[in-house]
């Protein structure tokens, strides 16, 4: 197998989606292109919103997390996740292919969970709550969802 040189993808925050309560960091992830489509992005929003546990906020769940909509080279990335009992990550995730970026499929047993540009998200979050919750004097959620990753990876 012939590998393809690795190179940085940009990353960047599309804001805050919010939804019955939840409140989600909203990444583009790309390759070959300046920012997710559209109609990727109208997608990802629509199939996460039926994956969401209700209610967002419960005193185990915060209500909050981060969606990825990695518009890639083969094939496209949507993972949502969000945090539950203090330290744990909830992780879902959906594929389309290029040329039909809107036909979200959900995972199957022998799909990847991530690629390397989607990890870098993950890594970031990982950090990003131990700084503003685990390891906070006083957790801050707002400081949480404030803190996100912008730029190449």
């Amino acid at each position: 197998m012939k590998l393809k040189p690795y190179s940085p993808r940009p990353v960047a925050p599309l804001g805050i989606w919010a939804s019955e309560g939840w409140r989600l960091k909203e990444y583009s992830i790309v390759y070959g292109r300046a920012q997710a489509r559209p109609e990727l992005v109208a997608a990802a929003e629509s199939v996460i919103a039926g994956v969401l546990p209700s209610p967002a906020v419960t005193p185990m769940r915060y209500g909050v997390g981060f969606l990825g909509i990695h518009d890639g080279r083969g094939g496209n990335f949507v993972f949502v996740d969000w945090w539950e009992q203090e330290n744990e990550l909830h992780h879902h995730v959906f594929f389309s292919t290029s040329d039909e970026p809107a036909e979200l499929r959900p995972w199957a047993s022998d799909d990847p969970i991530a690629c390397v540009w989607d990890l870098s998200v993950v890594a970031h979050e990982r950090a990003a709550w131990i700084r503003h919750v685990l390891a906070a004097e006083e957790p801050d959620l707002d400081d949480y969802l404030a803190d996100v990753l912008s730029g190449s990876v």
